[in-house]
């Protein structure tokens, strides 16, 4: 299997946070670029957020009018995943964090595409490996862990499991680069470099809260002014989610060698169980 000598056209698979980020940063690089998600009222809402982040470039002086324009213009959202994936030279995925999930989307998504389509998958900890397994010519299958905002962040991070051909890591790589996007590369691997470090910073931040430490503010205001973070990470955590922490880190937990890092501290089940996801839900260790 040879990947497409050249990206030209990208189905983004989910309008949530991340998706209309890649859908964005991949409409603004000048691919013709269409968002998926499963009801029409969720794709207007990512369409409507891309269109606010545009908006606010404008009011910055950080995006002119011609590429607001330009970026919009190459891109249309789909709520057929035929009509959203069919022609497509790479399909990125960007739903939820269920192995099953994701393996039964690409499953649908290779009944409509080129066995030379790459199939990248934003997942942040789940084996990229496992995702591929089952698929027809499951070496076009690669990790592309962005970050929130897509549109500010500058990393990529690309995950290369058992499986993925190098031709694929190499179309990628000039993908991300073509995107505005610092690229590293890793091994498929539990949690890979970001989020296996990132978590277990913020895992901790979070025991300190439980323990009664330091509050959320000065946590954070020590990682930030004492080592650089541009961001402490109980923010993060709230920005990300505080259920997909969760989740993340029980995942962690369950498959590292060293999975005690990653045991949830109580703190972060009970405000979870309590419905405080952090940014989404209007309360977190912050009130937003």
């Amino acid at each position: 299997m040879t990947a497409s000598a050249s990206i030209s056209t990208v189905a983004v698979i989910g309008a949530g946070t991340m998706g209309h980020g890649i859908a964005q940063v991949a409409a603004a690089a000048g691919y013709q670029t269409r968002l998926f998600d499963v009801r029409a009222d969720l794709v207007e809402a990512g369409l409507s957020k891309i269109r606010a982040n545009l908006d606010g470039g404008v009011a910055k002086g950080k995006v002119t009018e011609a590429q607001r324009a330009a970026t919009l213009a190459a891109l249309r959202g789909e709520s057929e995943l035929a009509a959203a994936v069919t022609g497509a030279d790479i399909v990125v995925e960007a739903v939820p964090e269920k192995l099953a999930l994701k393996q039964e989307l690409f499953t649908q998504v290779a009944a409509h595409v080129a066995s030379t389509a790459v199939l990248a998958t934003n997942t942040s900890s789940l084996s990229v490996t496992a995702i591929a397994s089952g698929l027809p010519h499951p070496e076009r299958v690669i990790g592309t862990h962005f970050f929130n905002p897509v549109h500010v962040m500058k990393l990529l991070e690309i995950v290369v499991g058992q499986q993925t051909a190098p031709e694929v890591l190499a179309a990628v790589q000039a993908w991300g680069a073509k995107l505005g996007k610092d690229c590293i590369v890793v091994r498929d691997s539990p949690g890979f470099a970001t989020s296996r470090l990132g978590l277990v910073i913020g895992l901790e931040a979070i025991r300190m809260v439980e323990e009664n430490v330091a509050s959320a503010e000065d946590i954070d205001k020590a990682m930030c002014l004492g080592y650089g973070f541009p961001m402490g990470p109980l923010k993060l955590t709230d920005l990300v989610g505080l259920d997909v922490r969760l989740n993340i880190a029980e995942y962690l937990a369950a498959n590292l060698q060293q999975g005690d890092h990653f045991r949830p501290p109580a703190l972060l089940r009970e405000m979870v169980a309590a419905g405080k996801l952090g940014k989404k839900s209007g309360q977190g260790f912050y009130k937003w």
